[in-house]
């Protein structure tokens, strides 16, 4: 029952409607649930996570060092961190539990793994990927003028 759990949390995340049902249980198998108590870092800026989060339940706090008003977000099925999937690069922001959170946590070496076996999965990331980050370009693009440069 449990699998099932999982793969229902991962059908809830938009990230992963690229896959099929079956993909999800695959995922599912190899990801792991955890309880994040409040004030919890989830990750912290500069470190390399070995995964992804999808959000269970509760609110986590996104924020740049020192950064004085995170961004919260508390929506169930909410993907932290989309790229540490396929990239093994240090995370930008530091993720925090605001209230007693939960996640699960899906390896990027699963994810990787099933990529290599379904090429057109692959192909699916890599277009959302790059939707994804296209979007990040052009809202920063819309605010630019309003950035300060010291």
């Amino acid at each position: 029952m449990q699998l099932d759990d999982q793969a229902t949390i991962l059908a809830r995340a938009d990230f992963f409607k690229i896959c099929t049902g079956e993909q999800r249980r695959l995922l599912a198998f190899s990801s792991q649930r955890l309880r994040h108590a409040p004030g919890t870092i989830i990750y912290k800026s500069g470190e390399v996570p070995e995964g992804a989060h999808v959000l269970v339940s509760g609110s986590v706090a996104s924020a740049y060092d020192g950064e004085a008003n995170p961004y919260i977000v508390s929506t169930s099925g909410a993907l932290m961190g989309p790229t540490s999937l396929v990239l093994a690069k240090p995370r930008p922001v530091t993720i925090t539990a605001v209230d007693q959170v939960e996640t699960l946590h899906v390896p990027r070496s699963a994810f990787l793994k099933l990529l290599n076996q379904n090429p057109d999965l692959a192909q699916r990331a890599a277009d959302r990927l790059r939707a994804e980050l296209t979007g990040y370009l052009g809202a920063i693009s819309d605010i630019r003028p309003r950035i300060r440069r010291d």
